[in-house]
């Protein structure tokens, strides 16, 4: 994309490290400062309808969500006015961040965008022996772990695509995680927004309310939070779904999904020019070879405890 129409730089080009799947660049101008991100397009495991998404960010922006301003959107860039605020830690928010969350989503759901129809989840892969073996062959710093949790990744395979969703579908941002979030004087701020889409509602309110009431693991869980976002969400004028297993099936999916990108990525042992670096490919394979099976055994639990 030209940058050209944002100025004349004042600094050289910075690298904002620490993206889980494209990298961000920040931009600074005499118009301003810009968060320039860089989608990875070589092995990405969606297709980016970046149209859409940036009509539907135009929209959440003019609506007063707090957001950064969109700027542009190219075949494989996207461009935002630079936010200040503070890093969301990966631990429970205060149950007022939570309430605003909640509010958020409400007004989010309420908005009439087009989108294209046909939008579905593709089918989880069931290739995980098949993969513990290779990282086996391969030397991988994981293999074991994998290797002795095949079965349980299988069952959570057919977990993802045999439970039932109870509707409604909304258009949404999809991936409401403590690390698209920023602390604006307290304040959410919701950032990267290329995954919206129409999702399940129970889907959307479960993955967001868990990842806000929780730390890395699910030892320090704070229901009082879970409870904050989805108060937030009646509040802000929205109607809750019935309670059920479909609340965790949205988290527990796309970490399946993500877990298994970064496998294949790590078991090419390639550093790939695009996407998140070599070594925190890695990192997230540890955690979702240890997280996912936790997460997966503790289902009755979060729904008796959470709904």
């Amino acid at each position: 994309m030209d940058l050209s129409h944002l100025g004349t730089p004042i600094r050289p080009v910075v690298r904002v490290h620490g993206g889980f799947a494209n990298r961000v660049y920040r931009l600074d101008t005499d118009q301003g400062s810009f968060a320039v991100k860089e989608l990875n397009l070589l092995d990405r495991r969606w297709t980016y309808h970046l149209e859409d998404v940036f009509r539907f960010e135009r929209a959440a922006f003019d609506a007063g969500i707090p957001m950064p301003e969109p700027i542009a959107a190219g075949d494989r860039t996207l461009v935002h006015r630079w936010v200040e605020g503070e890093a969301v830690p990966e631990a429970p928010v205060s149950a007022g961040y939570a309430f605003e969350i909640g509010e958020i989503l409400a007004r989010l759901h309420a908005l009439e965008v087009p989108w294209p129809s046909g939008s579905t989840e593709d089918p989880a892969s069931q290739d995980w022996s098949e993969l513990a073996e290779r990282a086996v062959a391969t030397g991988q710093p994981w293999a074991e772990d994998l290797a002795a949790r095949v079965d349980t990744f299988v069952a959570i395979a057919d977990l993802v695509d045999t439970c039932e969703r109870p509707g409604p579908v909304v258009l949404t941002h999809g991936d409401v995680q403590p690390w698209n979030l920023l602390a604006r004087e307290g304040r959410p701020v919701v950032l990267d927004w290329e995954l919206s889409g129409l999702l399940d509602l129970s889907g959307e309110l479960g993955s967001t309310a868990l990842s806000l009431a929780k730390g890395p693991g699910f030892d320090d869980l704070e229901p009082a939070v879970f409870r904050a976002v989805l108060d937030g969400y009646v509040a802000g004028g929205g109607a809750l779904p019935p309670p059920g297993p479909s609340w965790f099936v949205l988290m527990i999916g796309g970490w399946l999904g993500h877990t298994r990108w970064n496998i294949l990525r790590c078991l090419t042992g390639v550093e790939v020019g695009t996407g998140p670096d070599l070594a925190l490919s890695h990192a997230s394979v540890r955690n979702g070879v240890r997280g996912l099976p936790d997460l997966f055994g503790r289902l009755p639990e979060l729904q008796a405890v959470l709904l």
